[in-house]
C-alpha cells in the first residue's frame, strides 16, 4: 500500500479472497466450526447477526456447500446497500432466515428455533456464536497470525511493529493476537472497535484470548500459556451506532479505493483504515512497519443474486429494499 504511505510502510493483509463462494474473515473461522457440526452428525447451524451479517451469510454460503443448513437469527439494523446484497445472496441458499425486533427477541428465538428443529430432525442444530468468535472458531485466527509469521520469515514482508483490524466479536483480533504471540512475534495488535463496547472489550477479549489460548494448550501441551498484552482498544471510529457509516470512515473508503483498488465498507473496514490513517497523519507511525488486516469479502456476488425477487424473503427483511439507506451512503 505504497500509495498511503509517507514516513512509514503500510503493508496490506488481503482476507477479502479466502474463499471461492465468499471471502474475507469468517472463512477461517467455519473451517473448523462446520468441521465440528459435521463431526457432531448436525446437519444445520444456528448462527446469529443483524439483517445484513456478512457472518450470517458466509455460514449460509459455506454451510450449504457443507451439506448442512443454516438457521440465521437475524436482528435490525441501520439500512445500507449492502443489507440487501447480503439478503439476496441469502436468499439463494438453502438458509432459513428469521427476522427478530431485538437480541431478546432473538435469543428466545433462537432457542424456539433449536427445539422446533430438534423436534422436526430429531437433531439439535448447532448454535454458532456471532461472527464466529467462539474459542473454536478463533483458532482460524490462530492459524492466520501463524501464517503471518510465516510470510514474514519467507521475506514477503518484514515484521510488522503495528497490525490494524476491525473489532467486532473479537475472535479476529485475539486469534491473531494469539498467533503471534506464539511464534514469538512482538508486533503490537490494534483492534478497532466497530461494535458497542458492551460487547467488544478489552476484557471480553482477554477472556476470547485466555479461553482459546487453553483449548489448544490442552490439545497439544506443546502449545504455550501466552500472556494478554493488548494495551487498549481503539474507540474514537465506532460513531453513533453499530453499521452507521462515519465521515472518516467513508473518506478512507474513498482514498483506498482511488489509490490501491482496494474496496472497503463502511461498517467494519472503513473504520480500522481510518483510525490507521490517523495515526499516520498524526505521526505516531512514524520509521514503523504498519500491517493493516483486510477482513471484508472480494467475491462479487452481483451474479449469484442476479433476478432473484426480495418480495420471497420473509416480509419483515423487505424494509431494507424498500426504504432508503443511510445519508453516507447514499
Amino acid at each position: 500500500m505504497s500509495e498511503l504511505e509517507s514516513d512509514c510502510e503500510i503493508f496490506l493483509k488481503n482476507d477479502g479472497a479466502s474463499g471461492s463462494l465468499y471471502g474475507g474473515n469468517k472463512v477461517r473461522k467455519l473451517e473448523f466450526l462446520l468441521a465440528d457440526a459435521a463431526r457432531q452428525g448436525r446437519s444445520e447451524v444456528i448462527t446469529f447477526g443483524v439483517a445484513g451479517s456478512n457472518h450470517a451469510l458466509a455460514t449460509a454460503l459455506y454451510a450449504e456447500q457443507q451439506g448442512l443448513r443454516c438457521i440465521s437469527i437475524l436482528t435490525p439494523q441501520t439500512n445500507a446497500g449492502y443489507v440487501a446484497k447480503n439478503l439476496l445472496a441469502a436468499l439463494s441458499t438453502n438458509a432459513e432466515l428469521h427476522h427478530y425486533s431485538s437480541e431478546s427477541a432473538a435469543r428466545l428465538g433462537a432457542r424456539y428455533q433449536q427445539l422446533r428443529h430438534r423436534h422436526n430432525s430429531g437433531i439439535a442444530p448447532l448454535i454458532i456464536a456471532g461472527g464466529g468468535s467462539s474459542p473454536l472458531g478463533t483458532v482460524g485466527f490462530v492459524n492466520a497470525g501463524l501464517e503471518l509469521s510465516t510470510q514474514i520469515d519467507h521475506g514477503v514482508l518484514p515484521e510488522p511493529d503495528r497490525l490494524y483490524v476491525a473489532l467486532g466479536t473479537m475472535g479476529t483480533a485475539a486469534g491473531l493476537l494469539l498467533g503471534l504471540r506464539a511464534c514469538g512475534r512482538a508486533t503490537e495488535v490494534v483492534p478497532v472497535r466497530v461494535v458497542r463496547d458492551d460487547i467488544g472489550n478489552l476484557a471480553a477479549m482477554q477472556r476470547l484470548f485466555a479461553a482459546t489460548n487453553t483449548l489448544l494448550h490442552e490439545a497439544d501441551p506443546a502449545f504455550p500459556l501466552l500472556d494478554f498484552d493488548v494495551a487498549e482498544i481503539r474507540h474514537e471510529q465506532f460513531g453513533r451506532k453499530y453499521a452507521v457509516f462515519t465521515e472518516d470512515g467513508m473518506a478512507a473508503k474513498q482514498l483506498l479505493a482511488q489509490r490501491c483498488g482496494i474496496a472497503l465498507e463502511g461498517t467494519y473496514t472503513a473504520k480500522a483504515v481510518a483510525a490507521l490513517l490517523a495515526d499516520r497523519d498524526a505521526g505516531r507511525l512514524a520509521g514503523k512497519n504498519v500491517l493493516y488486516w483486510h477482513t471484508y469479502n472480494a467475491v462479487d456476488l452481483r451474479p449469484r443474486i442476479a433476478g432473484l425477487d426480495y418480495r420471497e424473503l420473509p416480509r419483515d427483511f423487505h424494509q431494507y429494499f424498500e426504504r432508503p439507506v443511510q445519508p453516507l451512503d447514499a
